[in-house]
């Protein structure tokens, strides 16, 4: 599974940055329990925290939070990147300078590809589930992003006057100061659908990463309170409307296409540095 936690929050030492996220990190153990790891940036104020789940490269090439080869970006990631091996391969060819590879983790993929393609390209290139927040040290900013149907989970928002975020909100809970009122509009919200829709959680100020999103937040800016502007990088709707307008018509050429979309998908998610395990049923019974 994996998950992170961190926070930006200046003015905190480098010592206590570290240790308040690792114990954010240590509240959800049971997400990754074969490694942790910190990272603090004392300066910007900014610490990241991950809990690792090992299934692609189980070395210490891919300890996680990781560094970009130049040292320009930092990441923390939660999922998989099943085609990052193409990514890679893409890459490679892109480039007049070859490409120094620490390990053969989907997460050194994804530092390689936003520093060569940019965030939205490198969103838009992956097939995978994901939650994912990247520190740009150049530009000083924070970057958070979810996958295209939210299969992985990823909380934001404002924690006494620091901003925060998370695979869980338990981890947000644990930040000194939290007092976030109950947010009625999410108790309504539950009374009524028996669940909070996203972008709400049940506090005031925190909020779900709607999926197919991402929300970049600045380490200058000091609001400490309402939702940051996100942004869509792929569209469903968009998807259905092409599939509309480029229907294929004939039977035989229709199984074909969806068989061929079904192997390939399960070629790409039987990638694994562990024993894999499926539900037959798919969990449809």
């Amino acid at each position: 599974m994996c998950g992170f936690a961190g926070f930006i929050d200046p003015g905190r030492s480098a010592g206590e940055m570290k240790a308040l996220a690792s114990s954010m990190g240590d509240t959800i153990v049971h997400r990754g329990p074969d490694d942790a790891g910190a990272w603090v940036d004392e300066e910007s104020g900014i610490a990241l925290a991950h809990r690792r789940l090992s299934v692609v490269d189980l070395s210490a090439a891919g300890h996680q939070p990781m560094e970009s080869s130049s040292g320009r970006y930092v990441i923390a990631f939660n999922g998989e990147i099943y085609n990052h091996l193409q990514l890679r391969e893409q890459l490679e060819a892109s480039t007049s300078q070859p490409l120094s590879w620490r390990g053969h983790s989907d997460t050194e993929t994804l530092l390689a590809a936003f520093e060569q393609l940019g965030i939205k390209q490198t969103l838009e290139a992956c097939v995978g589930m994901f939650a994912i927040v990247l520190w740009d040290r150049m530009e000083r900013r924070l970057t958070l992003m979810r996958d295209r149907f939210g299969e992985k989970p990823l909380y934001y928002g404002w924690v006494n006057n620091a901003f925060v975020f998370a695979s869980e909100l338990k981890a947000l809970r644990c930040f000194p100061g939290f007092d976030n009122s109950v947010s009625r509009e999410s108790l309504a919200a539950y009374l009524r659908f028996s669940h909070v829709p996203a972008p709400l959680t049940i506090y005031e100020n925190l909020y779900k990463l709607e999926p197919a999103s991402l929300v970049s937040f600045n380490g200058a800016q000091r609001e400490t309170s309402g939702k940051p502007q996100t942004q869509s990088y792929w569209s469903l709707s968009d998807v259905a409307e092409n599939g509309i307008t480029n229907r294929i018509n004939d039977e035989d050429e229709a199984l074909h296409t969806i068989e061929t979309g079904l192997l390939e998908s399960v070629r790409l998610q039987s990638c694994a540095d562990v024993p894999l395990g499926a539900f037959l049923s798919g969990g449809v019974d």
